[in-house]
């Protein structure tokens, strides 16, 4: 199992990069970097790859629908040259607050949008003329569409790789599917190792049964808080803001992904309940709303024998890629925590 590690785009990034070298040497493998409605992570990507040497480095996720897909598949292919092949493209639909919202794109069709984000960032990889005829995508532009003027073009570039791992960010069952279909890795939210194959061991045998055997066993990427210790359950409670703002806040009643899969873990009410008090705007009420049990089956937090046996239960889960948030006060007492889980792990 490989361990990895998010870093924060709310603040603090320099100073997170240079502390990366101790996390490499406790055994860190991956790093990722989010793009919410924040600073850009290609730039900070870029930088990341720059400051480092063996840690592989992945965008954790770029929204489909802010880029065309040829820039996607350019700007990682840059990634990759500049880190000399440490890079891992992830992407994902993000949702429609912030892609109409932020962005003022219309959030239409995310599933055929992936595939053919997928497809066309795959063409330009192996450096053919890029010629596409999408439902949604269509290269060169048709004469009807523009000047007429366009031409089927291949990146000038010689790539170091010519498959750059995709990673889809998915959790409702279509989604999944597909990407057990075409992505070399599959990145959940708020994966729960016990119920985790009745929620999607369908939609993963689906997709996997059209797998091409090119793209290999499929990387689970899986992200949990990390903190070892006797007196770690008060840190479970630095997860509820986060939980209430995803299945509470993050769009609207009867159009929110998060909300969906705490319903079909079990919690029906609860979803309910912690949904109508962030909606009201009682955003405390919604963070104490949310089930204990939820948060420490989707986190590592507690004694050393209790990660121990999370450890073992997202292993069994089929989690290949562990990606942790050390809830630790030190910096040295998070890379301890890093280290003892790679220790373990292997």
């Amino acid at each position: 199992m490989r361990i990895g590690m998010p870093l924060d785009y709310s603040g603090g990034f320099t100073e997170a990069v240079a502390a990366l070298g101790d996390y490499e040497k406790a055994g860190l493998d991956i790093v990722s970097v989010p793009e919410a409605y924040s600073f850009d992570a290609v730039s900070q990507l870029g930088f990341l790859a720059a400051r480092t040497e063996r840690i592989e480095i992945a965008s954790g996720i770029l929204p489909i629908y802010t880029r065309t897909p040829t820039l996607t598949a350019m700007t990682a292919a840059g990634l990759d040259f500049l880190s000399g092949g440490r890079f891992t493209l992830g992407l994902g639909a993000s949702g429609p607050q912030v892609i109409e919202g932020f962005h003022g794109v219309p959030y239409d069709a995310p599933l055929a949008r992936t595939r053919e984000v997928v497809e066309i960032c795959r063409a330009v990889w192996r450096r053919e003329k890029v010629e596409y005829a999408g439902r949604h995508y269509t290269l060169p532009l048709p004469p009807e569409r523009g000047t007429g003027l366009g031409k089927p073009l291949k990146i000038i570039n010689r790539l170091v790789r010519e498959r750059i791992p995709i990673v889809l960010a998915a959790i409702g069952p279509r989604n999944v599917e597909l990407t057990a279909e075409i992505a070399e890795g599959w990145e959940p939210l708020f994966h729960h190792p016990e119920k985790a194959g009745e929620v999607w061991g369908r939609a993963l045998a689906q997709g996997r049964a059209k797998r091409a055997p090119e793209l290999g066993e499929l990387d689970v990427v899986v992200g949990a808080p990390l903190a070892i210790g006797e007196d770690t359950d008060g840190l479970l409670d630095l997860m509820r803001p986060m939980y209430a703002l995803y299945i509470g806040g993050m769009g609207a009643k009867g159009r929110n992904f998060y909300n969906d899969l705490a319903r079909r873990y079990g919690y029906v009410a609860e979803a309910e309940l912690i949904q109508e008090l962030y909606l009201a705007g009682k955003k405390k009420e919604a963070e104490a709303a949310v089930p204990g049990d939820l948060l420490r089956a989707t986190a590592l937090v507690g004694p050393a024998g209790h990660v121990r046996e999370r450890l073992a239960a997202y292993a069994q889960a089929g989690v290949t890629t562990l990606k942790v948030t050390p809830l630790a006060a030190d910096h040295r007492s998070r890379v301890a925590a890093i280290e003892q889980l790679r220790e373990w792990a292997s």
